[in-house]
């Protein structure tokens, strides 16, 4: 695991719930304490509204975090294309790059949540309808990346003419992440323009070895190298650890939901001591993957992300 693994810390505004001015306050912390501890890189999701609930809008937030930070990397898990005009994402991104002196993690997805779609007025159409505008999306977002001038003309968007000045920071451009583990569609896409892709997590390496599989068979049909995509991997859905079992016994009571029995709490929930968590990991670098996505279940506290650091420090660097 040394030298080439990275850490990605999952900050959802489910971890994050009071008041709204401290929202912000909590999170920028969280996100300093991050910086400070080496880890890669935040990632913040992107959504506009889940029930009643507080929620900070992406990008502009990130744009926030920015200004806060110097070092650690930002990104968006994941920017539903739906929910933004290619063409003015293109250009809010490429901004963001700019001002964060090339730090952003650009990951883009089709979209799930289908009250959210529909409360803002965007619809809700058929996942393939969907995979296929994020597919133009993709397209759009790299012409005017790439080109003085871009032109497109598709289903769904067009560009004429169309400048986007400055360019990223980054070249050729920033990371490209593709969430979505749909195999007859989305990984179609990944195929095509990930840099690196995110399934989320999956119950059982077998799950996540036939996901490598399908995705290597679309890279050969369109003539793509497969080594060129970066696995990424969430060992679980969230990680809950502590420094010996008496401490941990004492964090499953505070953090498992009442309702839930311990045997299905930890079929989402990595538990256990660093070291224990850390032997789950193995199976994946085996199969090269090189970016951990972390969700700790103690957010918005930092006990988990300082105890992930100080014990692990030789992966972390």
């Amino acid at each position: 695991m040394l030298g080439k693994i990275k850490f990605g810390v999952f900050l959802p505004f489910y971890a994050f719930q009071s008041k709204p001015a401290e929202y912000y306050a909590q999170l920028r912390n969280v996100v300093q304490e991050c910086e400070r501890l080496g880890y890669d890189s935040v990632w913040l999701d992107d959504h506009l509204m889940y029930k009643d609930a507080t929620i900070l809008e992406c990008w502009t937030a990130l744009s926030a975090l920015a200004s806060v930070t110097s070092r650690i990397r930002l990104g968006s898990m994941v920017t539903c294309t739906a929910h933004h005009n290619p063409a003015l994402l293109a250009k809010a991104a490429a901004t963001l790059d700019q001002i964060s002196n090339g730090r952003l993690e650009f990951g883009v997805g089709a979209g799930v949540q289908e009250a959210e779609h529909q409360a803002y007025g965007f619809g809700f159409s058929k996942p393939k309808e969907r995979i296929m505008q994020l597919e133009e999306s993709l397209e759009v977002i790299r012409r005017l990346w790439s080109y003085p001038k871009a032109n497109y003309q598709g289903k769904y968007y067009t560009l004429k003419e169309a400048v986007c000045e400055p360019k990223p920071k980054q070249k050729p451009r920033p990371p490209i992440i593709v969430g979505g583990r749909g195999e007859k569609y989305t990984l179609k896409v990944a195929a095509k323009y990930a840099d690196r892709f995110d399934w989320g997590f999956l119950p059982s390496i077998e799950d996540y070895r036939h996901k490598l599989t399908v995705l290597q068979r679309y890279c050969e049909v369109i003539g793509r190298d497969f080594r060129q995509i970066e696995k990424s991997c969430w060992p679980a859905g969230q990680i809950l650890i502590a420094s010996d079992n008496a401490e941990l016994e004492e964090k499953i009571v505070k953090y498992k939901p009442p309702n839930t029995s311990l045997e299905d709490f930890k079929q989402y929930t990595l538990v256990g001591t660093v070291d224990e968590c850390l032997k789950g990991f193995q199976a994946y670098v085996d199969l090269g993957v090189t970016y951990f996505m972390l969700y700790f279940a103690d957010l918005p506290s930092v006990d988990g992300l300082r105890l992930f650091k100080e014990k692990g420090a030789c992966i972390l660097g």
